[in-house]
């Protein structure tokens, strides 16, 4: 494998005085007309070796998935417009502060539900407690994406929700193929493990603090899967 790296992303990170290697796999734009299986095939097992860890990125999973809700079936209420308005915008993305994300928060939690979580949310900010809103809010609203066209089109006239039986995947496709899987939701500002194989049970922790950094980037890298390996 050439060590190919994203912009300003190191190919190795120390993590707990080991060092791991981030190698980014470029695809084309997944769409959910394709197969997790032919991607892999296609853009992995050439580049892959035995022990490594193939992360998946949730928004690729997402879309394979089909959990894709189109702008044009989406019906923004007065709700969904008020209360984005309040939500906290940073330089890494506007979150459920965008109406469309709002409003597909309402539809998948409810209206009570969202009002609350932002109650108490805007609670926590004031008393120094960050990201309450969506513990609180639960449904994968966390995980809720798209919207945003900067990096491609295609985005910003779709949202993506969470993915679903991540666990499920990956162990089925480590049966397949031998390696370690897990869905990961990494961007700018932290990341989670969504899914992983049954071998890398307890091993969520030393995933995140990996991919910490977002070796696969935030823009037009088209690097939805990371290979984690042990540098020797």
């Amino acid at each position: 494998m050439e060590n190919f790296i994203n912009e300003g992303k190191n190919l190795i990170i120390s993590v707990d005085n080991k060092n791991w290697e981030r190698h980014p796999i470029k695809t084309h734009f997944v769409g959910p007309q394709n197969k997790m299986e032919e991607i892999i095939e296609k853009y992995v097992l050439s580049e892959a070796k035995g022990g490594d860890i193939i992360a998946l990125g949730q928004k690729i999973v997402s879309i394979i998935q089909n959990k894709i809700i189109y702008k044009k079936d989406l019906e923004v209420g007065f709700c969904a417009k008020f209360l984005s308005k309040f939500v906290t915008k940073t330089h890494h993305g506007f979150s459920v502060g965008n109406p469309l994300k709002m409003q597909v928060a309402i539809n998948v939690a409810g209206l009570p539900r969202v009002f609350f979580a932002g109650m108490f949310g805007f609670l926590g900010r004031v008393v120094g407690v960050r990201g309450l809103f969506y513990r609180l809010v639960g449904h994968q609203v966390s995980e809720i994406d798209g919207f945003y066209g900067e990096a491609y089109p295609q985005y910003s006239e779709m949202g993506i929700l969470g993915p679903v039986k991540c666990d499920e995947l990956c162990d089925s496709l480590r049966t397949k193929y031998g390696f370690s899987f897990a869905v990961v939701d990494v961007n700018d500002i932290g990341g989670n493990v969504l899914g992983k194989s049954k071998d890398l049970a307890g091993e969520e922790k030393l995933i995140v603090s990996i991919m910490k950094d977002n070796p696969a980037g935030q823009g037009q890298q088209q690097t939805p899967i990371i290979i984690l390996r042990e540098a020797i």
